[in-house]
This record gives structure tokens, sequence and C-alpha cells, in this order.
């Protein structure tokens, strides 16, 4: 299946700013069963933009507009052919416990099983490993297969009660949140309790009118991926309660959302930022896209140079 991604953000300045730079994880990946055949990134004001590879293989655009400006807008369109990922069977072997043991000895998972930013232990997360039962057992895909569903039935859906920038805890003590906490919930639970690698993945879900998704349609999404014997990363989608589909269209991995965001940088100048976004994620035969992805804008004042300030990062939903 062949899709369309069209992914705008705009950042609104009340005062007027000199400088902004800025990186974007917007390139969707090219592995296994997924090929980006077209990608184009443009910035208004213009700016030069060059990129690289980071050692996860994610590509990372960046660029600087070294001027005074009111407005900052990014426009990241790309094409992308996906096919279903291997089929799963129900259940592993009691023995690959001991078979992912000696993959894990023998392969440089290390970042993906220590804590990290939003990916850390806690008496809240034991409490909920306690509560659902998280310990080894059975097989490791059983086991992945029980908490996936778990995590769906035990949070709720619920865009803007967590920020960008939320700690797992927020989302444990309310329990609700978006995916980016389902995901960082998932993913303490798989590395500290159930010792298997697992990385964070941001990226988009085709929805379309025939499937029944929690999250937001349109938006950007986060998952999962847990390593398995024989299958390697296996995708597995706490929001939805699916394991990764034909329809999950991978941008970049992590150890969690803050080596991933879809946009990171600095701006000089004192002001106050709105930041929106619009997304919309189509198959190639119902482009085009619908113009009106963002709100209108508005006019801006203007106030001289100071500082840099952090520039606002984007939730995924």
């Amino acid at each position: 299946m062949n899709y369309a991604i069209r992914h705008l953000t705009r950042f609104r300045y009340t005062n007027a700013i000199s400088e902004s730079v800025m990186e974007v994880y917007m390139k969707p990946r090219s592995e296994g069963n997924q090929r980006t055949l077209a990608f184009d990134l443009s910035v208004n004001p213009p700016a030069e933009i060059h990129h690289y590879m980071d050692y996860l293989g994610n590509e990372v655009h960046h660029f600087d507009v070294p001027r005074l400006h009111n407005r900052l807008t990014i426009s990241a369109e790309s094409i992308v052919q996906l096919q279903p990922p291997p089929s799963l069977p129900d259940a592993l072997e009691p023995a690959d416990w001991a078979r992912l043991d000696s993959e894990v000895e023998a392969n440089d998972f290390w970042d993906m099983l220590a804590p990290s930013h939003f990916v850390r232990t806690s008496p809240l997360v034991d409490q909920l490993a306690a509560e659902l039962g998280v310990e080894r057992r059975d097989d490791p895909l059983t086991v992945l297969r029980q908490l996936n569903s778990a995590i769906f039935d035990v949070f709720d859906y619920a865009p803007q009660t967590t920020d960008v920038d939320s700690p797992i805890e927020h989302a444990l003590e309310e329990r609700r949140g978006v995916c980016q906490d389902f995901a960082h919930v998932m993913a303490t639970l798989i590395r500290h309790h159930l010792r298997i690698p697992c990385r964070y993945v941001s990226g988009y879900l085709y929805t379309g009118k025939e499937n029944q998704d929690r999250s937001a349609e349109d938006a950007t999404h986060a998952w999962v991926e847990a390593w398995l014997p024989e299958f390697g990363w296996t995708g597995f989608d706490p929001t939805n309660n699916l394991i990764v589909t034909g329809r999950h269209i991978r941008v970049a991995v992590g150890r969690d959302y803050a080596d991933v965001p879809p946009t990171r940088g600095v701006f000089k100048g004192e002001t106050e930022t709105e930041l929106s976004v619009g997304v919309q994620v189509k198959l190639t035969d119902d482009v085009p896209f619908d113009e009106d992805l963002l709100p209108p804008l508005s006019e801006m004042q203007q106030v001289a140079e100071t500082p840099p300030q952090i520039q606002q990062q984007q939730q995924q939903q």
C-alpha cells in the first residue's frame, strides 16, 4: 500500500525573533517492509536545509533562520510504500526466554534496556506491574500481547490531559493520556520488569474510515517495538490494542520521545510562542490534501533580540 503524508508545523511569535535553529525528525525510515519513495521538506522563511543520519538510522534535518521573523512554518510531504509485516504466531515457546537472553548477550541492546529520560522505573511503575502481573512466564510474545491489551484496558485515551514533557507518573496517577504516554508506560514495563529490549517509535497511523482506532485521526502517533527471537523488532500499539500493522508508518526510533521529537530547537528573542500542527495521512489515490490544515494567521508585533529560548515541541497524539 502507498501512503501520502503531509505534516505542517507552524510556530507563531507574539514578538519578532532574530534567529531560529531547528532539528526535524519527519522523514519516514526505509527498512524492512517500509520504503520512502519521495520526501520533500520546506521552510518559511526560507533556509538552507542540511541532514545527517544518527546512530539509530534516523535521518535528521536541520536548519538556521538567522534573521527577524514572527512565524516559522515547516512543511514535510512523504510518499511511503508499506507492506504488511510478517505474520506472528499466537505464541512462542517457553524456551524462547532463554533464546532471547542469549541474543541480548550477543548483541548491543544496552540503550534499549537502560533507563532513559521518560522510561524509568518508580514505585508507581512497580505498582502497575504488580497489578497487571508483568513478569516472565509462558513465552515472550504471549506476555507482550497481554501487556499491550492490559494497558489499552487500564488507561483512557484523553488528549490534552498530559503535556509533551509530562513524566509517566502523570499518566500513571490519572490512568489516562495519549499515545506518547502509553508508549512510555509500556516501554518501562518491558525494559525493567521483563528485561526485553524495547524502543520508542515515532510515526503516523493511517486510520481510514473502516478502522476503529482510538488515537486521534490525522496526527503524529507513537508505539513501541520489542525484540523477539526470530522476528527481531516487533511493534505493539497499546493506544489501540494492535500488533503493528501495515498502517503504521515509522519515522524515527529512540529510547523514548526525548530522542525523536518531530521538532526540536532554540530561538533568540523575548516572546510567547504558539504551536500549530496539522497532519494528514492518505492513500495516494486519495490526494490532494486539504488546504486548511492550520488555522489562519494574525498580525504580530516586533521586539529586539534577547538570549536564546527553547522552541516548543509537539506532543504525539
